[in-house]
């Protein structure tokens, strides 16, 4: 696999940290940070994934108001609570 350099400043107690998960892991410090820059991308593809499906849920008006769900949240705890909204 072809790799390209990429730098980046980050504060010193992150970088220590990078410092001793390494020494931890016995790994590498690149290791370390890779698995970690990998991980967060992986969340954030994620999250604008999950992100451009609820827009697709509004724009067809598949939606929950929000009385139906602060009625069901507040029905938690009691005796008889609400189905959960649909």
């Amino acid at each position: 696999m072809e790799t390209r350099v990429v730098t980046a400043h980050v504060p010193l107690p992150l970088a220590n940290k990078v410092d001793d998960l390494a020494q931890r892991l016995e790994r590498s410090k690149a290791w370390v940070v890779k698995q970690a820059l990998a991980a967060w991308v992986d969340q954030e593809e994620e999250r604008h994934r999950l992100t451009l499906e609820a827009m697709m849920d509004v724009d067809n008006g598949d939606v929950i108001d929000h009385q139906s769900v602060q009625a069901w949240a507040d029905s938690l705890g009691t005796n008889k609570p609400l189905p959960v909204p649909r």
